[in-house]
């Protein structure tokens, strides 16, 4: 099977559907949990799970499986039982670790039914399904849907990436016309804490953390930039930098099912998207902001929003500049990434 445009237009349109589908079941569960007693928890007190992730998942799986039979699949699941298979071009490489299928075509769906658990216990409107497409090894096609603010991102690479508000015409990303972006010292960062509360990764983290937010007069490579912020979802957060309301998010951590769907969303509205590793090469044939499947497998994401072309400095040039200007900030991130 070949994925052309028009067959992507025709995926994105059942997988807009499903998102939607699976949306009005997380309302249902959000309205649900909150007058419930109990909660079960899947790893600590900031990873909580409920019974309704489950039951989004397996309404996607269905869905999917139902419409697209030959679609392998990457999520939370065949990580949990150990496999690590890398994406490949091969269909014998592909992953079917839930639905059992044997792998026959180089398509794979990268599922995170739910992102942002935490958030829907509590309540916290910033939760979402996040459903994303890789063909021969590249995320070409992205849906996020938060069902709480009725905010649906799409895009399919080559066609550009949007926002829909509730009943609105899909509005084309950025927002805006991007502003240019000097330093960090100008930035709106997002950044997360994740689930991993070992004292030396939260030590690590409020290292960085202090160092973007401190006054350079007072701490070594401090930034002192506008604000930081955490929301608890990344493929939200990297929605936002999409269309123009975070500069710069940076994820750690996290998984490809977490990104994958906003991965395209940010790049088709202009943004980059790139590793410490993918920075650290010395090859000079590496492109800084190919996403390959290593580094989409990397668990450690640098995203910067849209950057209009200056005298002098291209907007990729820009984009460079700052992720390089952030590393350097954060520093050494050997402690914050485990498991």
């Amino acid at each position: 099977m070949t994925l052309g445009p028009t067959e992507l237009r025709s995926i994105l349109t059942f997988t807009v559907k499903l998102a939607r589908l699976a949306g009005t079941i997380i309302l249902e569960g959000s309205q649900a949990i909150q007058s419930a007693s109990f909660i079960d928890e899947k790893k600590n007190s900031a990873d909580l799970v409920t019974e309704y992730d489950v039951v989004v998942e397996n309404l996607v799986m269905t869905e999917i499986k139902n419409a697209y039979p030959s679609f392998q699949f990457i999520g939370e699941e065949s990580y949990a039982s150990g496999v690590r298979a890398a994406l490949t071009d091969d269909p014998t490489f592909c992953i079917d670790p839930i639905g059992k299928m044997r792998p026959t075509r180089a398509e794979s769906r990268t599922l995170s039914p739910l992102d942002g658990t935490t958030n829907f216990v509590h309540g916290f409107p910033f939760c979402c399904i996040s459903l994303g497409l890789i063909y021969q090894k590249r995320a070409v096609l992205g849906v996020v849907y938060n069902p709480f603010l009725d905010y649906l991102y799409t895009a399919i690479e080559g066609q550009g990436s949007y926002l829909a508000r509730g009943s609105g015409q899909p509005m084309k990303l950025p927002l805006a016309p991007p502003k240019p972006l000097t330093s960090l010292s100008k930035a709106l960062i997002d950044v997360e804490w994740g689930s991993d509360r070992a004292t030396t990764v939260i030590e690590s983290k409020c290292d960085a953390y202090l160092r973007l937010a401190a006054d350079p007069a007072a701490i070594e490579r401090g930034r002192m930039v506008h604000a930081l912020r955490t929301t608890g979802s990344g493929a939200l957060n990297f929605c936002l930098v999409a269309q123009g309301g975070i500069d710069v998010c940076w994820e750690i951590g996290c998984w490809p099912w977490d990104v994958c769907a906003a991965i395209v969303i940010i790049q088709e509205a202009g943004g980059s998207v790139t590793s410490r590793s993918l920075l650290a090469s010395e090859r000079p044939d590496v492109d800084l902001f190919t996403l390959t499947p290593e580094v989409l497998m990397g668990r450690e994401f640098l995203v910067v929003r849209a950057i209009p072309e200056t005298q002098g400095e291209t907007g990729r040039e820009a984009q460079l500049r700052l992720a390089k200007e952030f590393y350097d900030t954060v520093g050494n991130m050997t402690l914050m990434l485990r498991g």
